[in-house]
Order: structure tokens, then C-alpha cells, then sequence
């Protein structure tokens, strides 16, 4: 159950990485943003890692469980990026909350 929660999660965190990958490309350019725009993808990647590697990690004791450990995951990684890159891709961070809390969802959803 454990390895089908990971892949779903890290299947997830790799296709949002994507539409990040497209915002931005639109907002930044695409041309001398390339390495940027791979560790975004990259950092996604890790969202879902972490996501999949922490079911059972409670913050609630009920189902709003998802969203607070899908945000608070997706704050800590997304913003110790943000952080790296001082503070390159504001749009870029909150999307990692919110994208945290996407991964967190479909992972609980599809895990059984």
C-alpha cells in the first residue's frame, strides 16, 4: 500500500512540475531560465516524495488531515527553495502549497 501511495504521489508531483515548468516559461522566459525551471521541476518531484514517504503523519485527527499535511510539506519544501534562490518565484511558492496539498489529496484517494 506504502509503494502505491509513493508512486501515485511522485507521478503527481512530476505532472504538476509540468504546469509549473509552463508558468514559468510564460512569466520568465524560457530561454536562461532552463537550470531554474529543471530544479523547479525537480523540487515538484521531492513534494511527491515526501508527500508519498509520510501517510501516516498526522497534524489533524480527521480528514482535513490532507490539506494541513499537504500544505505544511508542501511550505517546508517549496519555501526552503524559495529561500535557495532568493526569493526568484513568488507565484512558484504559494503554487507549491497549494500543489502539496493537490499530491497529498490524490495520494490518500488513490492509495487503496
Amino acid at each position: 500500500m506504502r509503494n502505491k501511495r509513493l508512486i501515485i504521489s511522485l507521478l503527481t508531483g512530476a505532472i504538476l512540475g509540468v504546469f509549473c515548468i509552463i508558468g514559468i516559461s510564460l512569466r520568465m522566459g524560457f530561454i536562461g531560465n532552463e537550470l531554474f525551471i529543471l530544479s523547479t521541476w525537480i523540487n515538484r518531484i521531492i513534494i511527491g516524495l515526501v508527500i508519498g514517504l509520510a501517510p501516516f503523519y498526522k497534524i489533524k485527527n480527521n480528514t482535513r488531515n490532507i490539506f494541513f499535511r499537504g500544505a505544511f510539506l508542501g511550505f517546508i519544501i517549496s519555501g526552503s527553495f524559495y529561500i535557495a534562490t532568493n526569493f526568484k518565484d513568488t507565484p512558484g511558492f504559494f503554487a507549491g502549497i497549494v500543489y502539496g496539498i493537490i499530491i497529498d489529496y490524490i495520494a490518500t484517494k488513490y492509495e487503496k
